[in-house]
């Protein structure tokens, strides 16, 4: 192990978003297919708008008219990529979106999605939530078979590889094109008259449908962008299935058998999705509570006041208090709207780090022992500087909490969090990294409380994926690439 001299604790200089030590995910994907064919891309704009978290670096739109498709994506945030000018062209019954945050290939132009393409078959746009683990292999028989790839996304090989897939329907060319994708997809696929989405065995990534109130379905990467639409009978896309969208029509169809363990993602409960959103029947924010509230029953510290890092542990925070008897209050305030900013900060606001994204609330803070609240603890380039920030405002002692267990491995899943050699906790044991972010004491919640948290039920703690904290992949590995490994040629 290093010492603390030798790893010192450090925020990189850059974009704002390198002063954010989450994890991020890969994507938010949505469909829509209507009857009317009345604002179709507004609402697809306004389904987009409500999964903007789950990606900022670009956000992209197709439709289509039952005849011809159009396209429309730029890198930047979903209200800045579409315009009323952007939008207008784009009518028609049926639509898909994306909002991304790269995992497979870089962020350049050429990877923004949805892909779309023309077959012999019609139109075809894809947009895709995941990571194929068996990438690299598909890539090398395309381009072996003679194919052209313009990206370095493993999404734009899945959508080569059904528009070369044989068959008389869609829904025929993607059965016979499933079997060979190993990983995580949840996916939106736009073809001239229809829409059809599918969710990998494991059901990694999750994935939702709903009646929209005007007529026709939604189906979307979380349950708020369909509130947002005000769908109603909302269900869960099961692993493995796939669901076709043609205006008022909506068909359910086993296409896989789903894995016999499932492997949803546990980041979607800990951090990654909208706290009003439900997935697997339970509420994202009831969920993270209950994460508190275990993490209290497991690592209290007698103190003054519980805060949160906003704004995802915001309810952890709340049920760590309730559980502790210990007030909560605010500490720390984020700046919200600060978003992706391509400004290089003066060094003065390098040097300060933090401080573009939050600021302290000395009044809440002076002279009282502290338990700050966070989801997580990955590359720990963050963590030093907040507890400095919350024991310059005055904070007599600041004990950090995790919500999660240690991360310690990658994730070949849609994930993006680094590598193993990345990882904080890979590298060091609890009390180095203590003296490494300067708390007076840090502890996690234990794999088993984040799992009574997530599952109320014993018997259905078993269907999630925690490779990331374990190092046990629900499939194997072996293959996968990193982020930028299709980067070698296409500059």
């Amino acid at each position: 192990m290093t010492t603390p001299h030798q790893q010192p604790v450090h925020v990189r200089s850059g974009h704002a978003a390198e002063f954010d030590d989450h994890p991020h995910d890969e994507c938010g994907v949505l469909g829509i297919s209507t009857p009317h064919g009345d604002g179709v891309a507004q609402l697809a704009f306004f389904g987009l708008f409500a999964l903007q978290h789950r990606g900022q670096e670009a956000a992209g739109i197709a439709v289509s008219d039952g005849q011809r498709a159009r396209l429309h994506k730029d890198p930047g945030l979903v209200s800045t990529v579409f315009t009323p000018e952007a939008l207008a062209p784009l009518t028609g019954y049926h639509a898909i979106g994306h909002t991304r945050y790269s995992t497979t290939g870089g962020s350049s132009h050429r990877n923004i999605q949805p892909f779309l393409v023309e077959t012999m078959h019609g139109p075809l746009a894809v947009a895709h939530n995941g990571n194929l683990v068996n990438a690299p292999a598909l890539r090398d028989e395309l381009l072996q078979r003679g194919f052209g790839l313009t990206a370095t996304s493993d999404t734009e090989v899945l959508t080569l590889m059904l528009a070369a897939a044989g068959g008389t329907s869609w829904q025929e060319r993607l059965e016979r094109t499933l079997p060979a994708w190993k990983g995580a997809f949840s996916m939106v696929m736009l073809m001239a008259d229809e829409v059809i989405a599918v969710r990998d065995p494991w059901g990694f990534r999750p994935l939702s449908v709903g009646r929209l109130p005007a007529g026709g379905h939604a189906v979307a990467s979380e349950t708020c962008a369909l509130a947002t639409l005000g769908c109603v009978e909302i269900d869960e896309v099961r692993p493995g299935e796939m669901i076709t969208l043609r205006g008022a029509e909506l068909i359910r169809h086993q296409a896989l058998a789903p894995a016999t363990t499932p492997a949803r993602c546990t980041f979607e409960f800990v951090y990654f999705s909208r706290p009003d959103s439900v997935w697997a029947d339970r509420s994202v924010h009831e969920v993270r509570q209950r994460l508190g509230e275990e993490l209290a029953n497991e690592a209290f510290v007698d103190a003054d006041v519980v805060i949160p890092v906003p704004d995802s542990s915001i309810p952890a925070a709340i049920g760590y208090a309730r559980a502790s008897g210990l007030p909560f209050n605010d500490g720390l305030i984020k700046n919200r709207y600060i978003g992706r900013t391509f400004i290089e900060p003066t060094q003065d606001i390098r040097e300060r780090g933090v401080a573009l994204k939050f600021n302290a609330l000395g009044e809440n803070l002076r002279g009282k022992r502290v338990v700050m609240i966070d989801d997580s603890l990955v590359r720990g380039t963050t963590a030093g500087p907040l507890v400095k920030l919350v024991r310059d405002a005055g904070a007599t002692e600041v004990h950090l909490r995790i919500t999660c267990p240690p991360i310690t491995h990658a994730c070949h899943f849609g994930v993006d969090m680094g590598h193993d050699g990345d990882l904080m906790a890979a590298r060091h044991t609890v009390p180095e990294m203590v003296d490494l972010i300067g708390a007076d004491s840090l502890a996690f919640l234990s794999l088993d409380g984040m799992m009574r948290a997530v599952a109320a039920q014993e018997d259905q703690r078993d269907g999630y994926c925690n490779a990331c904290f374990t190092g046990r992949y629900p499939i194997a590995v072996g293959s996968a690439q990193t982020k930028l490994s299709f980067e070698g040629v296409l500059a």
